[in-house]
């Protein structure tokens, strides 16, 4: 006998308690029999001036990270899921990459953390030069520089936001997200990749994907397909671009 909702897999989903988009966007990419349990991460929502706020941001996540892990785990999952951007990033490919193996060290479970969702997205699509957009302060696009640049790829520009707390992250519009892709889109970039994942882009990016004839890549869509292709459900879902309908 399997769960009668989650008979082909459960995820336990980690956000930040301040972070109002992943939830809603994670269910609207689930196919039947995938389910998602989300654990918060208590954090405040603490005004976010200047790179120091924004440094203590990221230390708040990571002290209260292993309590929302191990509320998630009495579920039974079968796969952690960080709804969390900044925090994977941090540190570069080498802290990324030890961020995933302490947390499978300490689940016994696979792991999908956003930045490599998005280099393993862009190894896909066959895309090397690439322009990003955050709601960071510039410490933070910093770390996804470094990131991205360690993992093989080519930062033409980039565009923090500077969003003035957690939670108004995800106050952000859409004109706004439009007008932050065609200021940084151009024709020396293979994609753009959005990330920060209290920013709601994901039905977004499907449509300027299909309008400017190249990868527009919310980091929620990139997340939640590494995920699912990580524990072997291929399907196909429409409505959140190339990456989750074709590959």
């Amino acid at each position: 006998m399997t769960d009668s909702l989650g008979f082909r897999r459960k995820f336990a989903v980690l956000i930040p308690s301040t972070n109002t988009s992943v939830q809603p966007e994670f269910d609207g990419m689930r196919p039947p029999g995938v389910t998602n349990h989300v654990s918060r991460i208590k954090i405040p929502n603490d005004p976010l001036h200047n790179d120091e706020d924004f440094r203590k941001l990221v230390e708040n996540i990571a002290a209260a990270q292993l309590e929302a892990v191990d509320s998630a785990m009495s579920c039974e999952p079968d796969h952690i899921v960080l709804g969390i951007s900044v925090e994977t990033f941090w540190g570069g490919l080498t802290a990324s990459r030890k961020l995933n193996a302490e947390l499978e060290a300490h689940t016994k479970l696979g792991v999908t953390g956003g930045a490599e969702a998005c280099a393993t997205a862009f190894s896909k699509l066959g895309v090397k030069r690439i322009a990003v957009i955050t709601p960071y302060f510039p410490v933070g696009d910093k770390n996804v520089k470094q990131f991205f640049e360690e993992s093989g790829y080519e930062v033409k520009r980039l565009k923090g936001l500077k969003c003035a707390s957690p939670v108004l992250i995800a106050h952000v519009q859409p004109e706004e997200l439009r007008a932050a892709v065609e200021e940084v889109d151009a024709d020396d970039v293979d994609a753009v990749i959005q990330v920060g994942t209290n920013l709601a882009f994901g039905a977004l990016a499907a449509k300027m994907e299909a309008e400017r004839k190249k990868p527009i890549l919310a980091i929620n869509t990139a997340i939640y397909w590494h995920a699912l292709r990580k524990n072997g459900i291929g399907d196909k879902v429409s409505g959140w671009g190339r990456l989750l309908e074709e590959f």
